[in-house]
């Protein structure tokens, strides 16, 4: 029980949005805590081209995140990329973790580490702290100037990445706003109980230790997934919260693209499924994977499935990667959210739970 609760602690830690690096100490030297510094004009890390380098794993959903905003705002070009292998992912405590490939042939879409030539991703992590004693997460955000680490808390970063090189964008990618100030009241409220329900929520479940750790767990999964149908159901889409892609859809998109493929079975998230009831979850994933760039750009599915299912010996020992579902994502997409009926798991504790979470009101058009 204990290592579980140590699991989903680090997976909170990495993904809440608790401090811009501004003010605080990026990094305490020789714990495990993890950086937090933020690219600003006035600041250490100022935003300038081909001066910062991210590693990520395509299979991780908060890494996602970061990358979506990285393509969504035109930074492939300003910050260069490397990704580590979807498997192995090390023992229970993180060593020695996540690996490069020795060539590029050794893992479809994995790199090699372009930068030091490292052999495991814990490696980077030494050169900015030889005391470091925290765990090897993606992703990371390295500075080539500095040569250390900026951040490595994915919250934080997509919180202030969106903004951070606005001044050297060109102006179509500098006016994406992700996090516009009508909007922020409905996005921190969704957050709240998105965040822990559904985006962690499919770990607590997951890696439950027990059957009553997952019985507690699995509810609020569904009841997250109940409200989010009527959400995008009642501002009509194509997004969460109306006309406007936000921070919301791209935290959402990361845990709904893996779900169907991954958590319903490896998690045992199986109350239900995406495609087949939640239709307005449904359709709203469909149009980003298909009809916004950057989404399916940034989506890898054999690096999510094979993760998942040959990084955890607890959950499936033989380490099979099942074929299904086919196809990963269904093609089709209509226009009008309105014509299509709203989805719902009925179990009864599905139902109270979704009752308890708060609904944002539908912004004005004026608004959007």
């Amino acid at each position: 029980m204990e290592q579980y609760r140590n699991q989903i602690k680090h997976i909170a830690s990495t993904v809440l949005p608790s401090r811009t690096g501004a003010a605080d100490t990026i990094h305490k030297a020789g714990t495990n805590d993890g950086w937090h510094g933020a690219i600003l004009e006035e600041g250490p890390f100022k935003p300038e081209a081909d001066r910062y380098h991210l590693y990520i794993g395509l299979f991780c959903p908060f890494a996602h995140r970061v990358n979506l905003v990285r393509h969504l705002k035109g930074l492939t070009d300003i910050i260069s990329l490397d990704v580590v292998k979807a498997y192995p992912k090390g023992d229970d405590e993180g060593w020695p973790g996540w690996q490069f490939p020795k060539t590029v042939d050794e893992y479809h879409d994995s790199t090699t580490d372009r930068l030091f030539g490292s052999a495991f991703l814990h490696e980077v992590y030494f050169r900015a702290d030889k005391e470091y004693k925290g765990r090897y997460s993606v992703p990371v955000l390295w500075d080539k100037k500095k040569n250390t680490i900026v951040n490595t808390e994915s919250g934080e970063l997509l919180r202030w990445l969106p903004t951070a090189f606005n001044s050297i964008l060109p102006e179509e990618y500098a006016k994406i706003d992700l996090y516009p100030p009508h909007l922020r009241a409905h996005i921190d409220a969704v957050t709240a109980w998105m965040q822990p329900d559904l985006n962690i929520g499919v770990y607590k479940t997951g890696f439950a230790p027990d059957q009553e750790t997952y019985d507690k767990n699995v509810i609020p999964v569904f009841a997250a997934l109940n409200k989010l149908e009527e959400i995008v159901h009642a501002h009509g889409g194509p997004y969460l919260l109306g006309n406007e892609l936000t921070e919301l859809d791209i935290r959402l998109y990361a845990t709904l693209i893996r779900f169907d493929v991954a958590y319903v079975q490896h998690f045992k998230c199986n109350l239900g499924t995406i495609r087949h009831d939640y239709p307005n979850l449904h359709n709203w994933l469909k149009n980003l994977y298909w009809n916004v760039k950057g989404f399916k750009e940034t989506t890898n599915f054999r690096h999510i499935k094979e993760n998942y299912t040959k990084s955890h010996p607890g959950i499936n020992p033989k380490a099979i990667t099942p074929m299904g579902p086919f196809p990963d994502i269904d093609e089709g997409f209509e226009p009008d959210f309105l014509k299509l009926p709203v989805g719902a798991i009925k179990l009864p504790a599905v139902v109270e739970r979704q009752a308890t979470l708060e609904s944002p009101t539908t912004p004005s058009k004026a608004a959007l």
